[in-house]
């Protein structure tokens, strides 16, 4: 029995690990979030784990219990992901470059016993954005961020396909004449769809995240923001465009930094998927537009989510024990 009278056991706790913070939720057995905590990441292996153990620690402290009596702690984390070994493969923000660290392992050892499961962190946020805004059928999680790419849920299961790389849409050609990605192609979806291309376009002046400048300023007037946010909108509606029709979800949650935006980001996108299926009855067909929502500001979906799948909240293979057990 915990501090609060609550019985042991039947809490979790969700880790969205990411280049620069660690946020951790602590659900109990109704999913409730109980209690956050978010520290700086610290890079590099032993960084990570001991950056994650640190945040479990705390919100055992803060709810009376011990690591020991939790049902089980999940990490959604950048990178290829093997979630039935818990083996993360570069994860370059975390500053992790080989192959096969086994992250979820090292975890668990470090709780003294906890069960540990790790998983792609867009697919924790796929899961997450489900529970939270009380979505049934097929879902994918589009996040705008540094990059842009799609966590899927898929039939009630997370679809991570034949390597892990499932849902990287961001580096599918937008425009084949465009700039040269890092990845080696030119004109990729994410140099157009992403916080980043935002952020070069439009250098932030107020010291607010460059997004937000961007959509206050477009929705004034400004001829500059306009043709910024229109670009970056129309570029994030085929990004929208692709996942529904090779995947067909009913439902394409928007997420990451840009997302903070809120219903202006979510009005301009609508208005572009429908702009570009003028013309088209096929893509009409589809509803498109009726399919997106946008995640609500300041709700922790990737560690909510992260924390569900560590209580199998989400069909999966196996969680992962302490190293020699």
């Amino acid at each position: 029995m915990t501090a609060d009278g609550h019985p042991s056991g039947s809490w979790s706790i969700g880790l969205d690990i990411g280049g620069t913070k660690v946020l951790g939720v602590l659900l109990d057995d109704d999913a409730t979030v109980r209690g956050s905590v978010r520290v700086p990441t610290r890079l590099g292996t032993d960084g990570v784990v001991a950056a994650a153990a640190e945040v479990v620690e705390r919100l055992c402290g803060a709810a009376g219990i011990t690591p020991a009596e939790l049902a089980g702690v999940g990490a959604g984390v950048p990178g290829l992901v093997d979630p039935v070994t818990g083996e993360v493969s570069h994860a370059l923000n975390l500053d992790i470059h080989e192959h096969g660290v086994r992250l979820a392992p090292l975890l668990a050892a470090e709780l003294q016993g906890v069960p540990v499961s790790v998983e792609n962190d867009l697919n924790v946020a796929a899961v997450g954005a489900a529970r939270v805004l009380g979505l049934r059928g097929d879902l994918a999680f589009l996040a705008l961020g540094t990059g842009v790419a799609a966590g899927l849920l898929l039939g009630g299961e997370l679809r991570r396909g034949h390597g892990g790389g499932a849902g990287e849409i961001g580096h599918l050609p937008y425009d084949s004449t465009g700039p040269l990605c890092p990845c080696g192609q030119r004109g990729c979806l994410e140099l157009y769809a992403s916080g980043s291309a935002i952020d070069a376009a439009w250098p932030s002046r107020t010291g607010r995240p460059a997004a937000a400048e961007v959509f206050a300023a477009a929705s004034e007037g400004d001829a500059t923001a306009i043709g910024i946010r229109d670009r970056f909108t129309d570029a994030v509606a085929a990004a929208v465009r692709l996942l529904v029709l090779t995947c067909d979800v009913e439902h394409v949650v928007l997420g990451g930094g840009v997302a903070e935006v809120g219903a202006p980001l979510l009005d301009a996108v609508c208005r572009q998927v429908r702009a570009q299926a003028d013309g088209s009855p096929f893509l009409r067909s589809f509803r498109i537009a009726d399919r997106v929502q946008v995640v609500p500001g300041g709700v922790p979906v990737a560690p909510i989510g992260a924390a569900l799948t560590a209580r199998g909240a989400v069909r999966r293979r196996s969680s992962v024990e302490p190293v020699g057990s």
